[in-house]
């Protein structure tokens, strides 16, 4: 047994001696392999870092105050413009540069984001055709909660351009598969809000259930019952 032993192990470190420079390479090629990965996820954690920086800036624009404020009323980091447009101009261009600065592959969450506001101000600016065009560029991103609001906004604009068939589907797809971000009911108020001037009983009957879904909630529910008053018969 023994001697079984004995030689089995001489086999092996001659196996060893033998292709050792072959041993060495692999282990070599595994370890610079791992390297890589670390390096790869600190440099997308990095990436990840300096795109939702990018987007805040862009964000503190596209929420800023338009008009005068007095000085005293003037909160740090907070930014005005004297005009609307101004504000959504200067905002489109900052996300716009998160997105050309972001968007390699794998792409930032931030450049989804970025994406979908380019859309909000363009349709703000009034370039509608560019807002459907990007907006459903945005819609298509994978993730579901920022594909949700730039569906719900590109239905909008459907609705502007007169493209009403469009405009439903849409509102009946987030009604059906429902998002943190465009919740069932705001997709199912938005369809009744559509259906008003062509099928105004459809449109009671989503606004009632709507009504008794959220009775518990006051402002909910008498904002509903407000619509349902407004009514054509």
């Amino acid at each position: 047994m023994q001697d079984d032993l004995r030689s089995t192990y001489d086999e092996f470190e001659e196996f060893v001696k033998t292709r050792y420079k072959e041993i060495a390479a692999v282990a070599g090629i595994v370890i610079v392999v791992a390297g890589l990965a670390v390096g790869l996820k600190t440099y997308q954690v990095r990436r990840e870092g300096e795109a939702s920086e990018a987007l805040g800036v862009a964000l503190k624009s596209f929420r800023a105050y338009v008009g005068e404020m007095p000085q005293s009323a003037l909160m740090p980091g907070l930014r005005t413009f004297p005009t609307t447009q101004e504000k959504y101009k200067k905002a489109q261009a900052q996300f716009q540069e998160v997105i050309t600065k972001f968007s390699s592959t794998p792409e930032p969450k931030a450049v989804a984001v970025a994406r979908y506001h380019v859309g909000l101000c363009q349709a703000f600016l009034g370039d509608s055709a560019a807002a459907l065009k990007t907006l459903e560029e945005a819609s298509r991103t994978l993730d579901r909660d920022i594909a949700a609001l730039a569906q719900f906004a590109l239905a909008g604009e459907y609705l502007k351009a007169g493209k009403t068939a469009e405009a439903t589907r849409i509102y009946q797809d987030l009604a059906a598969k429902p998002t943190a971000t465009v919740p069932e009911s705001a997709a199912k108020l938005a369809l009744a809000d559509v259906y008003r001037s062509t099928e105004p009983k459809r449109a009671r009957e989503i606004y009632q259930q709507l009504e008794k879904q959220f009775a518990s909630n006051t402002t909910i529910a008498q904002a509903v019952k407000d619509k349902i008053s407004t009514l054509p018969q």
